[in-house]
């Protein structure tokens, strides 16, 4: 037999090798049950390609809102829905939201690169929801934009309302009450203080017209 045959059944023999060596090692068990038994193989999970569009955004810094927000993630793909979720009486943001997107494919790579991304000193916490998770009425509202309320026109308009005699007498009483309690206070606590008297807590009389009989 010749050197090139004796190299040929060589490197044969090496392949054939090769090959049961990694049969045998896809076979073989990868643990042993610490209670007892035949040893085992550890079952595969096939990775299902994931179909979730909704993302959980947490962190939100202020000033970062549903335009801002927008303008800035339109840069992975479509947007498709957005919301930050709000206190319904004061309108603030509570800093967390959620965004939708076209693709699934997107919403993983945004998932992925957002994640812990520092923005404005609070690092976002980003994650893919689950279809199975995303509740009806999570994007209740999402077409009304947050208008802020005018506070002091809505106070100043319950303060200058017309009231009535009894709502004018109701008001006085509560007043004067505060003012009892507060002299109360400042007598226990052993200053010797003359507070004013409250302008206005004593209403006038009406004044009754006397009609001579002829």
């Amino acid at each position: 037999m010749g050197t090139k045959a004796k190299k040929k059944s060589i490197v044969k023999n090496l392949k054939k090798a090769s090959a049961q060596f990694s049969a045998s090692k896809d076979d073989s068990p990868d643990f042993v049950p610490l209670e007892g038994g035949p040893a085992r193989k550890i079952p595969k999970i096939e990775e299902r390609e994931s179909k979730a569009t909704v993302l959980y955004i947490g962190r939100i810094p202020h000033g970062f809102y549903e335009n801002e927000m927008e303008g800035f993630f339109k840069q992975f793909g479509t947007i498709k829905r957005l919301r930050i979720a709000r206190n319904r009486k004061t309108g603030k943001s509570k800093h967390f939201g959620f965004i939708e997107f076209e693709s699934p494919e997107v919403a993983k790579v945004v998932s992925e690169c957002m994640h812990n991304f520092l923005l404005f000193e609070h690092l976002l916490q980003v994650y893919l929801v689950p279809p199975e998770r995303v509740q009806p009425n999570l994007w209740k509202g999402v077409t009304h934009r947050y208008k802020p309320l005018d506070w002091v026109k809505i106070e100043r308009k319950h303060h200058d309302k017309e009231r009535t005699m009894e709502e004018h007498k109701k008001l006085v009483e509560r007043i004067m009450k505060r003012d009892q309690r507060r002299r109360k206070r400042i007598e226990a606590s052993g200053i010797d203080y003359d507070c004013p008297e409250i302008v206005g807590s004593n209403q006038p009389t009406s004044k009754k017209i006397r009609f001579d009989a002829e």
